[in-house]
This record gives structure tokens, sequence and C-alpha cells, in this order.
């Protein structure tokens, strides 16, 4: 008997980007801070005092985000807010908040 498997086409251009997406995510501190943010939009102060670390170190991560093109800003007068701009990200994010991150 012999079997068929079928081929799957995957996009090269998607699965490289998936990959540094999730490398960019595994340090904790950038995982809290997307935990933070779900699928809201939420100002750099206000991840501060969620995270519970200093504001440069939080800048630090955000850039790292930003540079992999999970998060997107808006500014608004003296405050600069980020969210998670790619849907399959927050899909993503939104599945590791339910597993990982919730209070037990």
């Amino acid at each position: 008997m012999t079997t068929k498997v079928q081929a799957n086409h995957y996009d090269d251009h998607d699965i490289n980007q998936a990959a540094r997406c999730i490398k960019a995510m595994s340090h904790p501190l950038r995982l809290k801070i997307l935990c933070v943010l779900g699928n809201n939009a939420v100002s750099v102060q206000d991840i501060v005092e969620q995270v519970g670390t200093s504001q440069s170190n939080i800048s630090q991560h955000l850039s790292i985000l930003r540079e992999k093109n999970i998060l997107a800003t808006k500014k608004e007068a003296n405050r600069v807010y980020y969210s998670i701009d790619d849907a399959r990200m927050l899909k993503l994010i939104e599945m590791m908040r339910d597993v990982f991150c919730s209070k037990h």
C-alpha cells in the first residue's frame, strides 16, 4: 500500500517572520509586556507601572518588539501608546496570555 503525502506550500516570508517574532517574544520581560498590552493600546508609563521596571529598560524592549513589526505606536500629546500591530501576532499572543499569563 502506497501512502500519498500531500505537499503543503508554506510562504517562506511568513515562516521567517513568525520565527523572528517568536524569538523576540521569548524574553520574559517582553512576554510580560505583551501580556500587559493584549489587544489594548497602552502608554509607556502604564506599561512601566504594570511591569515594574525602569522606563529605560521597558523602552529598550519595546524598541526590539517594534523592530520585529510586532508593535505599532501612536503619539498623543506627550504620551506614546503601544499596541500589537499584526492580527496574526495578536491571536498568538492572546493564546499565550490564556496559557501563561492568566492568574491562577
